[in-house]
């Protein structure tokens, strides 16, 4: 991705949080598939679509916010809408009275898997994959008019484009299309030799999984859910290709059939066991300014939150008037893992900021507030004598301020860089630590060496590109380098050091700050 698409997921997708996108791209999924509807390329009437979806809807909201008051936890609105939506696509249409109950019934299931099948705060199951695997079992033991288990009519040929379109939207924007694409291909390849297997020409088998099949969509919407995924790349990946055999190789779970949502339980469960996630709620203790305009929250927890420093959390601080951006929230850990009672985060504040920025400036000294989960691969390599490049742009200096604090603390020396690039030299933002921490840092922005820390050295302002990087850092290409900034710089600075013989870069890129 170059830099120019990386500009455009900053400034247009990264103004919309991920659960505001995936809400908006079911929308515009279902009403699209109301036009297919009354053009006759969906198999269901618009009115059976209409009664099934204001069903979902109505009563995924109601019963969502019972279940939170119950459970003295505040909603998440846009929660149960997404829940909702997606069991739209799964149940079987319907107007009949007798089944819309039932619909009813699974949006009810969907809400309830939320608090009552919690551990630590977090949800075990995704909600909608849940909802449409007890329906379905129940479903076969009632025989009513309309009653029926899953049917997932999202695989059709006509829906197909736009979900390519608008998953591949939401995998870009959450950085998820690795994952996605383990479970794609895979999945595409074993049900393919299924088919040719069982009798099927070579052709359509070939075409038939992507057609017939929910591949597209289980990946894009359910598959990547980010509160059941694990936290670790090679363990999301592990789940991906889990899931997919799941998913595509028939099987019985003692009376239970094989079925999408199924094999999405299950991987749920793996990933469970392996993660160890768990909710946390953090009092606040205080804050600090760290640039004119930068903040730092410092928050405690009664109960240990483990983390490896360069991870991020989810803060959850739902409010009124919450607008596009919703009421959570992703940040790298700028503290240390050494104290995990104490966990620090640092975040721009712009003079427009977000309704959640603004909810949490107002949060008192004392008030608490949650955190889903730790999430990230952000970490420096075990090895010690591997040379180490740090790239940081504004505010993407937090990671590494865990990271450089946590080897300050333990009194281990390793060979590292920091490249800091700023728009200002009062937007150096944890300045005099790194001064402390002995950390090597140049410095690219309008700013003069003897306005700097001792040691420190200027690049000038201007762009930075892989060519300053190497006249900068001659030992460039032995050197295993992170990056942590905005899209457009992430996205045209990796491809650029790979081409220059780099052999690892990871990257860190956050939007919608």
């Amino acid at each position: 991705m170059n830099g120019r698409i990386g500009y455009f997921f900053d400034t247009v997708l990264g103004r919309v949080t991920m659960y505001r996108l995936v809400t908006l791209s079911l929308g515009t999924l279902a009403i699209y598939a109301f036009v297919l509807s009354l053009f006759g390329q969906v198999f269901y009437k618009p009115l059976e679509l209409l009664a099934t979806l204001v069903t979902l809807l109505v009563v995924g909201y109601l019963t969502n916010r019972l279940f939170g008051a119950l459970f003295q936890v505040r909603p998440h609105s846009e929660s149960s809408i997404i829940t909702s939506l997606l069991l739209f696509f799964i149940l079987w249409p319907t107007s009949d009275p007798a089944a819309l109950a039932w619909i009813a019934l699974a949006a009810t299931v969907g809400s309830a898997s939320k608090y009552l099948l919690a551990i630590r705060g977090r949800h075990v199951f995704n909600p909608a994959a849940l909802a449409a695997l007890v329906s379905s079992v129940l479903a076969s033991y009632v025989v009513l008019p309309g009653v029926s288990p899953s049917v997932w009519w999202v695989a059709n040929p006509w829906l197909l484009p736009a979900v390519v379109v608008l998953g591949g939207l939401v995998l870009v924007r959450t950085r998820r299309l690795t994952m996605a694409l383990v479970f794609i291909v895979l999945s595409w390849a074993l049900v393919t030799v299924r088919l040719v297997v069982g009798g099927q020409d070579v052709g359509p088998a070939l075409l038939a999984p992507l057609t017939s099949y929910p591949i597209l969509f289980l990946a894009a919407f359910m598959l990547t859910e980010p509160l059941t995924l694990p936290p670790r790349r090679w363990q999301q990946l592990g789940e991906a290709a889990i899931v997919a055999v799941l998913f595509s190789i028939p099987f019985m779970l003692g009376q239970v059939a094989s079925t999408p949502e199924l094999a999405l339980i299950v991987g749920n469960v793996l990933a469970f066991a392996v993660a160890r996630r768990r909710g946390m709620r953090l009092t606040l203790e205080g804050t600090r300014t760290l640039t004119p305009t930068a903040v730092e929250y410092r928050f405690s927890s009664k109960r240990p939150v483990p983390f490896a420093a360069g991870q991020y959390l989810e803060l959850s601080l739902p409010h009124r008037g919450a607008d596009v951006r919703g009421s959570r929230r992703m940040f790298s850990i700028s503290s240390p893992p050494d104290d995990d009672r104490t966990i620090r985060v640092a975040m721009r504040v712009p003079e427009r900021a977000s309704s959640f920025k603004r909810a949490l400036s107002a949060l008192p000294v004392g008030a608490s507030l949650s955190a889903t989960g730790v999430w990230g691969d952000f970490v420096l390599p075990k090895d010690q004598a591997k040379p180490v490049l740090l790239i940081a742009a504004g505010i993407g200096i937090t990671p590494f301020a865990s990271q450089l604090s946590r080897l300050h603390l333990r009194g281990e020396k390793r060979d590292i860089v920091l490249v800091y690039v700023v728009s200002d030299p009062q937007e150096l933002a944890y300045a005099a630590e790194l001064a402390t921490w002995g950390t090597q840092v140049l410095v690219v922005g309008p700013s003069a060496d003897a306005a700097l820390p001792a040691g420190w050295r200027t690049l000038g302002p201007g762009r930075l590109d892989h060519e300053r990087l190497a006249e900068a850092v001659p030992d460039l290409a032995s050197r295993e380098v992170f990056i942590s900034g905005p899209p457009a710089m992430v996205d045209a600075l990796k491809p650029a050091l790979r081409g220059i013989g780099v052999g690892r870069v990871h990257t860190d890129a956050f939007s919608g700050y």
